[in-house]
């Protein structure tokens, strides 16, 4: 595997967002020398200047982001350079009120806020566009640029006049005709039919919606999220364009939001020179769930190293109770991020505000303006080890053979579809089957349905609701030539239209499968039934698909009910690979003991065997291999070394054999040789 670099960094970059702009020019030198001290050698600059820069239509002002762009090269600061279009000024508002978004209830947005310009708004990507060229220009002989960072967390949705307009356009691209738009959203039922473009209406709670996540008219509010995200998209990419056309060397990124549902993150990552994202988990998110973000947000690169764009050295302050990062929470979780794909640990804030909603967000720098704070001096020793590993792990990527399909569209079909439960939550049951791989520490990636799966030996796909053209090809062909498939209850239902697969579930997956589902009953909460599977009694809960074997042999039958004694786990020999279907949603146990017994058929191996608490996660460079060894737990723990190995963190060489010890939230870091399979 070669070493790629995905960025302008002969190291792990460190720091974050810097908004001197907010302070008196005479403190500058002062956060300099703090950030210095600290080993901070990144800076994240101009994220919300547009209004400085512009501050009438005609008139653009650099003086100060020059002043701030000399300083940063002075003090030797790498710059991941903004081009402040995540908010309008107030001008801009005033003049041209289209810019401004339309929300879901119909209601003209006033100037105010973030992320308020419609995206669909002319005026919006001509000044957006123009800024990022003007910027792009002056700038482009800077040699400490390391990146270009557009706008700043994309999101939100606009239902106004120009959305309105432009999703007819977007429609005619996509159908063609109005008779195979009517054709694609069953326009017939309810006598929905469209005689004219212009008869189209946004989906919002004036026409199609209920509320949020109640649509009457699936198809139509699918195709809305999907104009939604590319017409976001689109903005993005007219920046990217402008600022390429100057620098075409240095790489562009905007930061993400994980698993975030209004954007189609997999097919913007395919427009991203490199994936960048905003990790902000609280003190209370499982260990597992952020290692699906960070493995979601690699998947979206094409398994390349990403960008922690951001994360808190301390506490948030958008949530109810912003509790603290306890003592070596921020070093770990930061190491977390690099085992799983990171080139960067970088900070949202560097140096608290001291107005607005997030002064009391966390930061290097706090209120208090020196460095004698329990969070400085933690920053500061990660920023020493930083630089001690230099450019050890850059570019160095994973090598699992364990896949989750995740697919954002099916993400919507699922969570619009009107019944069969409303406890139903396609992310919810994602994690379940991630969670029983990680909590063993297999590697796992998290890939689109477009990704290419002859690499894997191992994909699950729950609930795969929406089967689009070419994935069932797909999966048949990787089952067929031995690889293991595994499904689950609401797979297979329809098509990317939404509309049912007729000939009986799951659909286009049946053959694979070798199932027929009959029915499926939806449980009320607090409800289940009862499976038992090797042995152990398991909940079936939320869906009980009833189904007949087509080929495929039972693991498990259901307990009670009338359907008492009819499957609930199959498996089905297809080709030389397997496909097991799990027509329920049940607990942990059950999921980590199917993935233990797949796992073990298929001779997939964990990243290492570790104790109770360790996370083992391990990043491969050519000929080099590093196991990542995370303790989350609060106790000190005992990890035996199965080959000779240097701890790059304690800089010290193991023998076959011998314990490294890990502290209470400890962090170890072992390199040895690939061709060995040191690590077992």
């Amino acid at each position: 595997m070669m070493w790629e670099k995905v960025w302008n960094q002969d190291k792990i970059a460190y720091g974050g967002d810097y908004n001197p702009e907010q302070w008196p020019e005479e403190t500058w030198e002062e956060d300099m020398r703090l950030l210095k001290l600290a080993h901070i050698d990144t800076l994240t600059l101009n994220v919300f200047s547009w209004a400085a820069l512009q501050p009438s239509e005609e008139t653009y002002c650099f003086d100060k982001l020059d002043k701030i762009m000399e300083l940063a090269e002075k003090n030797g600061m790498k710059v991941c350079l903004a081009t402040s279009t995540g908010a309008h000024p107030a001008w801009m508002a005033k003049k041209y009120p289209e810019i401004l978004r339309t929300d879901f209830g119909g209601v003209k947005r006033k100037f105010g806020g973030r992320h308020n310009s419609c995206p669909n708004s002319l005026v919006y990507r001509k000044y957006s566009v123009k800024l990022a060229e003007k910027l792009a220009e002056r700038y482009q002989d800077y040699d400490n640029i390391a990146a270009w960072h557009i706008s700043n967390e994309y999101g939100g949705e606009c239902y106004c006049e120009n959305c309105e307009k432009a999703f007819r356009v977007w429609l005619k691209k996509r159908y063609g005709t109005l008779e195979e738009l009517n054709r694609a959203w069953n326009t017939s039922f309810w006598g929905h039919t469209f005689y004219d473009w212009d008869e189209i209406v946004l989906p919002d709670t004036r026409s199609e919606h209920l509320g949020a996540e109640q649509t009457m008219a699936q198809g139509i509010s699918i195709d809305y999220r999907r104009f939604n995200s590319d017409s976001i998209l689109e903005c993005f990419r007219l920046e990217y364009e402008a600022v390429k056309k100057y620098t075409p060397e240095i790489p562009v990124t905007t930061n993400l939001m994980g698993a975030y549902k209004p954007l189609d993150y997999q097919k913007w990552g395919n427009y991203m020179d490199v994936i960048s994202w905003d990790n902000y988990p609280s003190n209370e998110d499982s260990i597992s769930g952020t290692a699906f973000q960070h493995d979601l947000m690699r998947g979206a690169g094409g398994g390349k190293p990403f960008i922690l764009m951001e994360q808190t050295p301390s506490c948030q302050n958008w949530q109810p109770f912003n509790a603290l990062k306890r003592p070596g929470v921020m070093r770990l979780w930061s190491y977390q991020a690099i085992a799983h794909g990171s080139d960067s640990v970088l900070f949202f804030q560097l140096k608290r505000s001291i107005g607005g909603c997030e002064k009391y967000h966390g930061a290097v720098i706090d209120h208090a303006g020196h460095e004698h704070t329990r969070v400085f001096r933690e920053v500061k020793e990660l920023g020493a080890e930083l630089e001690r590993l230099g450019g050890e792990i850059l570019g160095a990527r994973g090598n699992a053979k364990t896949a989750i399909l995740f697919d954002w569209e099916n993400w919507w079909a699922v969570e619009y579809s009107s019944g069969p439960s409303v406890s139903l939550k396609y992310l919810d049951e994602v994690l379940k089957y991630y969670t029983a791989f990680h909590q063993q520490n297999i590697p796992v990636d998290v890939i689109g349905e477009e990704d290419d799966l002859s690499g894997y030996q191992l994909v699950a796909a729950p609930v795969l609701y929406m089967t689009k053209p070419g994935v069932d090809e797909r999966i048949r062909e990787f089952v067929k030539n031995g690889g293991t498939f595994v499904s689950t209850y609401f797979s297979g239902y329809v098509d990317e239209n939404d509309l049912v697969v007729a000939g009986g579930f799951p659909g286009r997956l049946r053959d694979i499968l070798g199932i027929w589902v009959e029915e499926s009953d939806a449980l009320p909460e607090q409800k289940a039934n009862k499976f038992v599977y090797q042995g152990q009694e398991y909940l079936a809960e939320i869906l009980c698909d009833i189904m007949h074997l087509e080929g495929a042999e039972s693991l498990a039958e259901y307990q009670e009910d009338f359907y008492a004694k009819t499957p609930v786990v199959t498996r089905n020999d297809f080709g030389r690979g397997q496909a097991y279907y799990v027509g329920t949603s049940s607990e942990d146990g059950f999921y980590r003991k199917l993935a233990e017994d797949i796992c073990k058929e298929q001779g997939i191996e964990a990243a290492a065997i570790v104790p109770e608490g360790v996370e083992a996660v391990r990043r491969v460079r050519e000929k080099e291999e590093y196991l990542f060894l995370l303790n989350h737990s609060q106790e000190e723990k005992e990890v035996f070394v199965p080959a000779p190995a240097l701890d790059l963190i304690g800089q010290k060489e193991y023998k076959q054999g011998e314990i490294l010890m890990l502290p209470a939230k400890g962090v170890g870091i072992l390199k040895g040789q690939v061709s060995g399979r040191c690590f077992k």
